[in-house]
């Protein structure tokens, strides 16, 4: 009799046993499953109100509006400076920048920051014309750049300067900057 009760109590746990086993093993299908969901979806954020349109951002990959935004900030915060705020003015840049490319702009800064500090000159860019390339990562301005000493205007240039992006995540980060040569701008001008 003894047996017999032992026995219906060992069947009564292996069924406990394998009825868990089987929760488990449902379990462990559906977390991986929700892994492997969440590793393979874009990632999205949604930008707060800064123009009149939506923004939104996707692991996916940059818009163009959003690159049009970040480089148009961008691109005013580099060109519009005065030594008064030099030290303001580079750490914003530095900010933007990939930490790849973070020495190379730091070194390209400091050289300005040197020139700049203790003067009277100040420059102001107005853009005229922005363009944008999301699938190469790149952009390029080109406007009015002035210099001033002290208040009055020593120059007023045409300009055009090409930005170079890194896409990392959910970042756009400033890789690289340059001005686009005199001799780029007159055979744009001309076609």
């Amino acid at each position: 009799m003894h047996a017999q009760i032992a026995h219906t109590q060992a069947q009564r746990l292996l069924r406990q046993r394998n009825w868990l086993t089987g929760i488990a093993a449902l379990l462990t299908v559906t977390t991986i499953i929700g892994i492997a969901g969440a590793a393979s979806r874009d990632q999205e954020i949604i930008l707060v109100p800064i123009s009149t349109q939506p923004l939104n951002i996707s692991s996916a990959g940059a818009s163009a509006e959003y690159m049009e935004l970040v480089t148009r900030d961008t691109a005013l915060m580099l060109l519009n400076r005065s030594p008064e705020g030099l030290d303001y003015w580079m750490e914003q840049i530095l900010g933007l920048a990939d930490p790849s490319a973070h020495g190379e702009l730091k070194a390209d800064l400091l050289k300005i920051v040197a020139e700049q500090r203790g003067s009277d000159v100040a420059q102001a860019f107005v853009i005229r014309s922005l363009t944008v390339n999301p699938k190469g990562l790149t952009s390029s301005v080109t406007g009015t750049l002035k210099t001033f000493v002290g208040s009055q205007v020593i120059a007023s240039e045409e300009r055009s300067f090409a930005f170079q992006w890194r896409y990392r995540g959910l970042r756009l980060s400033l890789s690289g900057f340059n001005q686009i040569s005199d001799d780029l701008n007159q055979k744009d001008q001309s076609q």
